[in-house]
């Protein structure tokens, strides 16, 4: 079963990210024979003096494969417990797929535009289904652990921060083993024309695909008759 984790706020400003906490988050549920991770994504919230945050105002979600939700939502506060930093305010949320309706991608998308409430996310996620817990601090990660659910489950929103194999590309392939060793859905130019299977794109060593209708998208441009992944501002500057 498809499953949804989002998280937010585990983090302070000596410590790494919530970025970072996410894929040790799937690296430890993945060795523990809970999950099967499919990738990860981060999502921009609003930046406002009203909201308190460590640096960006982002939060993660983490898409997985499962059998076993009970287990993966013990464990994965487990680890948050542990791992979030001293003084961090962290949430979890933990939805099945089929189960992230119009409220949930509502709050969401209200997330990047206006200041939510806590109670407004507990609302939410109570009313739809999803399980929902503040685990440190004053618990005020939940606003953006649900949010980072409903981002990306409408498919729209965001960063993969990590896919399978993603990571390890590094310099030039062509199209067919970008999408093999990568597992990105599509390669394409910013007016979403596709690239044929064979085409050679440089990745660079920062390769990061945005969420598209759904779909991990490397968007990418033509410089001096070689196609190269579009600038890392750019990249974010689509993202956020």
């Amino acid at each position: 079963m498809h499953y949804l984790i989002g998280i937010d706020d585990t983090d302070n400003l000596e410590s790494r990210g919530t970025g970072h906490r996410v894929r040790q988050l799937a690296d430890w549920l993945t060795e523990n024979q809970l999950v099967s991770p499919l990738g990860i994504t981060r999502h921009q919230l609003l930046v406002d003096p009203q909201i308190p945050y460590t640096s960006h105002n982002s939060s993660a979600c983490l898409s997985v494969e499962t059998n076993k939700p009970d287990d993966v939502w013990e464990a994965a506060q487990e680890f948050l417990l542990r791992e979030s930093a001293q003084g961090s305010d962290a949430g979890l949320a933990l939805a099945k797929w089929d189960v992230i309706d119009k409220c949930v991608l509502s709050f969401a998308s209200r997330a990047k535009l206006t200041v939510l409430t806590m109670l407004e996310a507990e609302q939410t996620a109570s009313q739809s289904g999803i399980r929902l817990v503040g685990l440190t601090g004053t618990h005020g990660g939940i606003i953006g652990a649900l949010s980072a659910v409903g981002l990306h489950r409408a498919g729209n929103d965001g960063r993969f921060l990590w896919l399978p194999g993603l990571r390890d590309l590094k310099g030039k392939y062509p199209v067919s083993e970008i999408y093999a060793r990568g597992h990105v859905d599509r390669v394409c130019t910013l007016s979403h024309v596709d690239l044929h299977t064979k085409t050679i794109v440089d990745v660079g060593e920062w390769v990061r695909p945005v969420l598209r209708e759904g779909k991990a998208t490397l968007y990418v441009e033509e410089i001096n008759h070689e196609w190269h992944i579009i600038p890392k501002e750019y990249i974010k500057k689509l993202s956020n």
